[in-house]
């Protein structure tokens, strides 16, 4: 058994530890609120519009709109959303693993390039092959998330946008994880570009209704098609921010429970070691005085 100054160190230890795991649970929780309702504002409009976009590109010619050219899908672009800080239990990990996995079995010998959100995903990649290089894009965006707004995230989506029309690249993929709540995040890999198009198989879809284009389709793809997409970005962005808080808020109060019940065990022991001192001081005592009367 532990000496009792050894078990005084490990108590004061994990109460320390207890206490910071706590705050940190508490400043996710507050954080979590503003995140879940930004995304939850967000969601509704940009599925609104996403829906928009594919039955608006099903009228659209090829010819017409560049953004949904039909490609081979030799060069991969993958978007990969992280954060910038760790302790959130697998939230990083499951969007590095999802993007391995894509590189491994569906993108398999194709050339993959990837473009890291975050210094998680940023750390992962760097060097490796997949990295950026000789391209348009921008090389480190874990800056984006000190000051997360549309103005920030759209000039990133308009650089996606200009390296897909100069043929860089074939096909764009984001990957992140969706919040749907504290406790749930769902890792996702979206298509991002080419524009999906809605089959119209089904006569009563909207996607084969006849659209009167006011203005006109030059407008919609100059205009309406490139917010779509920077709305779409945004969007999984904002989704990884509210998931990231509500991971570190679940990991945080694990990890408090964990130090609660650590703390309990070692006070335990710590009674348990300090009555068995006492136990021998006593005896020797004891043993003491019956030699002194013998």
């Amino acid at each position: 058994m532990a000496n009792l100054k050894e078990v005084r160190n490990r108590i004061t230890s994990v109460g320390s530890t207890m206490q910071i795991t706590s705050a940190m649970k508490m400043v996710s929780a507050a954080k979590l609120k503003r995140a879940q309702d930004a995304i939850t504002q967000m969601r509704p409009y940009a599925n609104k519009l996403k829906e928009i976009l594919q039955n608006l590109s099903a009228s659209l010619d090829v010819s017409e709109n560049a953004y949904a050219r039909p490609t081979n899908g030799d060069h991969v672009l993958l978007v990969v959303v992280s954060s910038n800080r760790g302790l959130a239990g697998a939230f990083n990990a499951n969007v590095i693993k999802k993007a391995w996995s894509l590189i491994k079995n569906e993108y398999a010998g194709k050339k993959v390039s990837v473009l890291p959100i975050g210094k998680k995903a940023n750390d992962a990649f760097r060097r490796t092959e997949h990295a950026i290089a000789d391209t348009i894009l921008p090389s480190n965006l874990s800056e984006l998330f000190d000051n997360l707004k549309f103005d920030t995230v759209a000039p990133v989506a308009e650089k996606i946008m200009e390296a897909f029309k100069a043929n860089q690249f074939d096909k764009v993929d984001v990957i992140y994880n969706q919040f749907r709540n504290a406790a749930v995040q769902i890792t996702t890999a979206e298509p991002y570009l080419p524009v999906e198009v809605n089959p119209a198989t089904d006569t009563k879809s909207t996607s084969a209704v006849e659209y009167i284009f006011e203005p006109s389709k030059e407008y919609i793809v100059g205009d309406l098609i490139p917010k779509s997409l920077k709305i779409q970005l945004y969007k999984a962005i904002l989704d990884s921010v509210a998931s990231e808080h509500g991971a570190r808020m679940t990991a945080m109060h694990k990890a408090t429970d964990n130090a609660k019940e650590m703390l309990r065990d070692l006070k335990i022991s710590y009674n348990k070691a300090r009555q068995a001192a006492i136990t021998t001081e006593i005896l020797e005592i004891v043993a003491g005085a019956e030699a002194l009367n013998g």
